[in-house]
Protein backbone atom coordinates (compact mmCIF):
# COMPACT_ATOMS: atom_id res chain seq x y z
CA UNK A 1 0.00 0.00 0.00
CA UNK A 2 3.27 2.56 0.81
CA UNK A 3 4.40 1.41 -2.11
CA UNK A 4 1.65 2.29 -4.45
CA UNK A 5 1.24 5.73 -2.45
CA UNK A 6 4.89 6.85 -3.06
CA UNK A 7 4.24 5.33 -7.17
CA UNK A 8 1.41 7.79 -7.43
CA UNK A 9 3.06 10.57 -5.61
CA UNK A 10 6.19 10.06 -7.84
CA UNK A 11 4.31 10.42 -11.57
CA UNK A 12 2.38 13.04 -10.00
CA UNK A 13 5.98 14.83 -9.04
CA UNK A 14 7.30 14.21 -12.45
CA UNK A 15 4.17 15.01 -14.40
CA UNK A 16 4.19 18.72 -12.51
CA UNK A 17 7.85 19.47 -13.19
CA UNK A 18 7.36 18.40 -16.73
CA UNK A 19 4.77 21.19 -16.82
CA UNK A 20 7.18 23.72 -15.55
CA UNK A 21 7.58 27.10 -17.81
CA UNK A 22 11.13 28.80 -17.31
CA UNK A 23 12.96 31.11 -19.78
CA UNK A 24 15.05 29.68 -22.47
CA UNK A 25 18.49 30.34 -22.01
CA UNK A 26 18.24 30.44 -26.23
CA UNK A 27 16.05 33.27 -25.34
CA UNK A 28 18.29 35.89 -27.84
CA UNK A 29 18.48 33.79 -30.09
CA UNK A 30 14.96 33.40 -29.99
CA UNK A 31 14.36 36.44 -30.47
CA UNK A 32 16.67 36.76 -33.10
CA UNK A 33 15.15 34.09 -35.37
CA UNK A 34 11.18 35.61 -34.48
CA UNK A 35 12.93 39.15 -36.01
CA UNK A 36 14.19 36.86 -39.33
CA UNK A 37 11.26 35.35 -39.88
CA UNK A 38 9.27 37.91 -39.67
CA UNK A 39 10.83 40.40 -41.87
CA UNK A 40 11.49 37.65 -44.34
CA UNK A 41 7.56 36.96 -44.68
CA UNK A 42 7.10 40.45 -45.14
CA UNK A 43 9.55 40.53 -48.10
CA UNK A 44 8.93 36.61 -49.51
CA UNK A 45 5.14 36.04 -48.45
CA UNK A 46 2.38 37.23 -51.41
CA UNK A 47 -0.01 38.16 -48.37
CA UNK A 48 2.30 41.12 -47.42
CA UNK A 49 1.11 44.54 -45.40
CA UNK A 50 3.75 46.16 -47.15
CA UNK A 51 3.32 48.39 -49.91
CA UNK A 52 4.63 47.88 -53.60
CA UNK A 53 6.98 50.91 -52.43
CA UNK A 54 7.89 49.98 -48.86
CA UNK A 55 8.64 46.71 -50.18
CA UNK A 56 11.53 47.69 -53.02
CA UNK A 57 13.15 49.98 -49.95
CA UNK A 58 12.41 47.63 -46.60
CA UNK A 59 15.40 47.66 -44.98
CA UNK A 60 14.04 45.34 -42.25
CA UNK A 61 11.76 46.27 -39.31
CA UNK A 62 12.59 49.17 -35.90
CA UNK A 63 12.64 46.72 -32.60
CA UNK A 64 13.14 47.83 -28.94
CA UNK A 65 16.39 46.36 -27.69
CA UNK A 66 15.80 42.91 -26.74
CA UNK A 67 15.08 42.57 -22.80
CA UNK A 68 14.62 39.41 -20.65
CA UNK A 69 12.51 42.37 -18.25
CA UNK A 70 9.84 41.66 -20.54
CA UNK A 71 9.85 37.44 -20.44
CA UNK A 72 7.62 36.78 -18.03
CA UNK A 73 5.84 33.64 -16.74
CA UNK A 74 1.98 33.79 -16.20
CA UNK A 75 -0.36 32.43 -14.57
CA UNK A 76 -2.62 30.46 -16.94
CA UNK A 77 -6.08 30.85 -15.51
CA UNK A 78 -8.52 29.14 -18.06
CA UNK A 79 -11.82 31.13 -18.51
CA UNK A 80 -15.14 28.93 -17.27
CA UNK A 81 -18.02 28.59 -19.63
CA UNK A 82 -16.85 31.71 -21.82
CA UNK A 83 -19.44 32.85 -24.34
CA UNK A 84 -17.57 33.51 -28.44
CA UNK A 85 -18.16 37.40 -28.83
CA UNK A 86 -17.82 39.79 -31.89
CA UNK A 87 -14.42 41.34 -31.89
CA UNK A 88 -14.40 44.71 -33.63
CA UNK A 89 -11.90 45.34 -36.26
CA UNK A 90 -10.24 48.38 -37.99
CA UNK A 91 -12.63 48.27 -40.97
CA UNK A 92 -15.78 48.14 -39.21
CA UNK A 93 -16.33 44.54 -39.69
CA UNK A 94 -16.14 41.85 -36.46
CA UNK A 95 -14.50 38.47 -36.10
CA UNK A 96 -15.69 35.71 -33.74
CA UNK A 97 -13.35 35.24 -31.02
CA UNK A 98 -13.59 33.42 -27.66
CA UNK A 99 -12.09 34.56 -24.41
CA UNK A 100 -9.86 31.37 -23.21
CA UNK A 101 -7.80 32.14 -20.04
CA UNK A 102 -6.82 35.27 -18.58
CA UNK A 103 -2.88 35.80 -17.93
CA UNK A 104 -1.80 37.06 -14.27
CA UNK A 105 1.40 38.28 -14.15
CA UNK A 106 4.42 40.94 -12.87
CA UNK A 107 6.96 43.07 -15.38
CA UNK A 108 8.70 45.56 -13.51
CA UNK A 109 7.32 44.73 -10.01
CA UNK A 110 3.59 45.36 -11.84
CA UNK A 111 1.15 43.07 -11.03
CA UNK A 112 -1.05 42.79 -14.49
CA UNK A 113 -3.64 40.80 -15.96
CA UNK A 114 -4.22 40.09 -19.96
CA UNK A 115 -6.86 38.36 -21.86
CA UNK A 116 -6.45 35.76 -24.48
CA UNK A 117 -8.49 34.73 -27.12
CA UNK A 118 -9.45 32.40 -29.80
CA UNK A 119 -10.45 33.13 -32.81
CA UNK A 120 -13.21 30.90 -33.85
CA UNK A 121 -12.57 30.04 -37.02
CA UNK A 122 -8.87 29.79 -36.69
CA UNK A 123 -9.13 27.06 -34.52
CA UNK A 124 -11.06 24.85 -36.71
CA UNK A 125 -7.91 24.57 -38.86
CA UNK A 126 -5.69 21.33 -37.11
CA UNK A 127 -2.63 23.72 -37.88
CA UNK A 128 -4.37 26.09 -35.29
CA UNK A 129 -6.07 24.07 -33.39
CA UNK A 130 -3.44 25.26 -30.04
CA UNK A 131 -3.23 28.95 -31.53
CA UNK A 132 -4.00 31.94 -28.90
CA UNK A 133 -4.20 35.59 -29.83
CA UNK A 134 -2.71 37.99 -27.36
CA UNK A 135 -3.53 41.35 -28.16
CA UNK A 136 -2.37 44.56 -26.05
CA UNK A 137 -2.03 48.49 -25.83
CA UNK A 138 0.68 49.84 -23.51
CA UNK A 139 1.96 53.02 -22.74
CA UNK A 140 4.26 53.15 -25.48
CA UNK A 141 1.63 52.95 -28.32
CA UNK A 142 1.60 56.09 -30.52
CA UNK A 143 4.76 56.87 -29.27
CA UNK A 144 7.35 54.52 -30.37
CA UNK A 145 5.41 51.86 -30.48
CA UNK A 146 1.96 51.75 -33.32
CA UNK A 147 -1.08 53.56 -31.77
CA UNK A 148 -4.00 50.60 -31.97
CA UNK A 149 -1.71 48.59 -30.22
CA UNK A 150 0.04 45.06 -30.78
CA UNK A 151 -0.09 41.32 -31.14
CA UNK A 152 1.11 37.97 -29.64
CA UNK A 153 1.41 34.46 -30.77
CA UNK A 154 0.44 31.60 -27.95
CA UNK A 155 -0.07 28.39 -27.61
CA UNK A 156 -2.46 26.27 -24.82
CA UNK A 157 0.16 25.33 -22.77
CA UNK A 158 0.21 21.70 -21.06
CA UNK A 159 0.21 23.10 -17.66
CA UNK A 160 -0.98 26.18 -15.39
CA UNK A 161 1.69 28.17 -16.33
CA UNK A 162 2.52 30.04 -19.95
CA UNK A 163 5.69 32.22 -21.11
CA UNK A 164 5.12 35.05 -22.99
CA UNK A 165 8.10 36.88 -24.66
CA UNK A 166 7.28 40.83 -25.09
CA UNK A 167 10.27 40.61 -27.69
CA UNK A 168 8.08 38.79 -30.16
CA UNK A 169 4.87 41.15 -29.91
CA UNK A 170 4.50 42.63 -33.98
CA UNK A 171 2.16 44.99 -35.34
CA UNK A 172 -0.92 44.19 -37.07
CA UNK A 173 -1.18 44.57 -40.90
CA UNK A 174 -3.08 48.47 -40.34
CA UNK A 175 0.50 49.43 -38.97
CA UNK A 176 1.42 49.44 -42.59
CA UNK A 177 -0.76 49.83 -45.08
CA UNK A 178 -4.45 50.34 -45.73
CA UNK A 179 -7.29 47.79 -46.22
CA UNK A 180 -7.11 45.00 -43.91
CA UNK A 181 -9.33 43.61 -41.20
CA UNK A 182 -7.27 44.18 -38.08
CA UNK A 183 -8.92 42.76 -34.62
CA UNK A 184 -9.00 46.18 -32.34
CA UNK A 185 -7.61 45.85 -28.79
CA UNK A 186 -10.28 44.93 -26.30
CA UNK A 187 -10.52 47.27 -23.28
CA UNK A 188 -10.10 44.59 -21.02
CA UNK A 189 -5.95 44.29 -22.98
CA UNK A 190 -5.05 48.02 -22.33
CA UNK A 191 -2.15 48.26 -19.95
CA UNK A 192 -1.36 51.38 -18.29
CA UNK A 193 2.43 50.61 -18.72
CA UNK A 194 5.50 50.84 -21.07
CA UNK A 195 6.42 47.92 -22.98
CA UNK A 196 9.46 48.36 -24.43
CA UNK A 197 9.90 45.56 -26.34
CA UNK A 198 8.85 44.20 -29.35
CA UNK A 199 8.25 46.10 -32.87
CA UNK A 200 8.08 49.69 -32.82
CA UNK A 201 5.83 51.67 -35.54
CA UNK A 202 6.63 51.62 -38.84
CA UNK A 203 7.36 54.74 -40.68
CA UNK A 204 4.75 57.94 -40.03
Amino acid sequence: MRFAFFFVFLLSTVFALAQEVSIPKSWKKDVRKFREKLEWEYMHEERTPLTPEDKAHFKGLDYFRADRDFIVIARFIRTPDAIPFAMMTSSGKTREYVKYADLDFTVQGRTLKLAVYQNIQLVKDEKYKNHLFLPFTDFTCGIESYGGGRYIDLEIPAGQNILIDFNQCYNPYCAYSTGWNCPIVPDENRLDIRIEAGVKKWHD
